[in-house]
């Protein structure tokens, strides 16, 4: 599909001999023709950041909203304006379909000014943009639809009837190699597939619950995303998508990358691993803020446990959880993090050993468990990394 867009931008800057570039009504960056221009002026701070960041500012947007774009069915001349960043005077052809304004075709103006004839032709190609882009909106909002279900319907057929549903609606690309993504907390709508490059569908998915449609906080929405790849090895179009949704989502939002499958059949547990990452990275600070599902280690584990509001942590580990002695199930952590090594553990908390051995003894009192017991120390090792999630 991008593909079809670029040829009809191309074929839009051949008609009128200037570089053009394509924006969905969202001001989002679509398509855009090359510039070999020498002229300094081309490239002015709009039309840079437009194609360096793939959207323009809301401030940009409103500006040239002003000239009546979103309501114009014929080619709009927008006049330089220095001190917006708009360093060259402009045409803007509005992409319609149906009456309905779905994107922007822009043009820095040219000299000689591109003819009337010239301009009706361009705008018999902006035509033809508008229908791709009205039958990609209604095919996305179809597929977010179809890829929600799927997350939702848990195992047996109603699962399988949703998989049937979306592979028919994803077609050759079904049987492709795929990621699924989790961004959590989501706080908006689902936005559109087409905004994040290799998405094939996206879908919000309510976050109560514990089975395959449920998000990893409590009660907070979560944004899946089903990313296409190359190649199992090679990640990057994921986690890409991952940074981009989460920093949509905002500062406190985490994310988290399922291992790459063939098809469609396995999506549940694709969706168990994406959402069980976010929450490990949402627990543990040195995952950062985008994990792997391969890169949680014991997380794989604990995150498969069945989760139920308000259930308090082992009462063997309840007292060591409570604020006041969160230095020491810190210290308790990272001892057993380090294999017991005691060296080891002083060296990485930055205290002395005779310092680590009176806070060890002050664990063993507050819990009753015993740290030289194998079983004592899993049992307490799970805890506290159990209380992160």
């Amino acid at each position: 599909m991008k593909g079809d867009y670029q040829e009809l931008v191309d074929e839009i800057s051949a008609l009128l001999g200037a570089p053009a570039t394509l924006e969905d009504r969202d001001f989002g960056l679509v398509a855009f023709g090359a510039h070999d221009s020498d002229d300094d002026t081309a490239m002015d701070p709009v039309r840079t950041r437009s194609i360096l960041t793939r959207r323009s500012t809301p401030a940009v947007r409103a500006w040239f909203e002003g000239f009546g774009i979103t309501r114009a069915t014929g080619p709009v001349h927008i006049p330089a304006a220095p001190e917006a960043g708009v360093f060259r005077s402009r045409i803007c052809l509005p992409v319609r379909h149906r009456g309905v304004v779905l994107g922007y075709v822009w043009l820095l103006d040219a000299d000689p000014a591109p003819t009337d004839a010239r301009l009706t032709a361009a705008m018999e190609v902006a035509a033809r943009i508008g229908a791709l882009l009205s039958d990609e909106a209604r095919a996305g909002a179809d597929l977010s639809r179809e890829f929600g279900a799927v997350l939702a319907a848990g195992r047996g057929w109603q699962h399988d009837m949703a998989v049937a549903a979306l592979s028919e609606a994803l077609g050759p690309d079904a049987e492709g190699l795929h990621t699924v993504v989790c961004v959590t907390p989501w706080p908006e709508e689902t936005p559109s597939a087409r905004t994040v490059p290799s998405a094939a569908a996206l879908a919000t998915v309510m976050g109560a619950g514990t089975g395959a449609g449920a998000g990893p906080g409590t009660g907070a929405p979560s944004l899946a995303a089903l990313v296409r790849l190359r190649s199992p090895d090679a990640l990057d179009p994921a986690t890409t998508a991952a940074d981009r949704l989460r920093a949509a989502a905002g500062p406190a939002a985490t994310a988290g990358v399922a291992v790459a499958r063939r098809g469609l059949t396995e999506l549940a547990d694709s969706w168990h691993e994406a959402r069980s990452a976010a929450r490990a990275a949402a627990a543990e600070s040195r995952f950062g803020p985008v994990a792997g599902w391969p890169a949680i280690g014991p997380y794989r584990l604990l995150a498969s446990l069945p989760r139920h509001p308000g259930t308090a942590p082992d009462h063997t580990v309840a007292t060591l959880l409570s604020p006041p002695h969160a230095e020491l199930a810190r210290t308790a952590e990272v001892f057993l993090d380090c294999a017991g090594q005691a060296s080891r553990a002083a060296a990485a908390l930055g205290i002395h050993r005779q310092t680590l051995y009176y806070r060890l003894t002050r664990v063993q009192q507050l819990t009753g468990l015993d740290l030289n017991d194998g079983e004592d120390r899993l049992l307490l090792h799970m805890a506290l990394k159990s209380a992160r999630l």
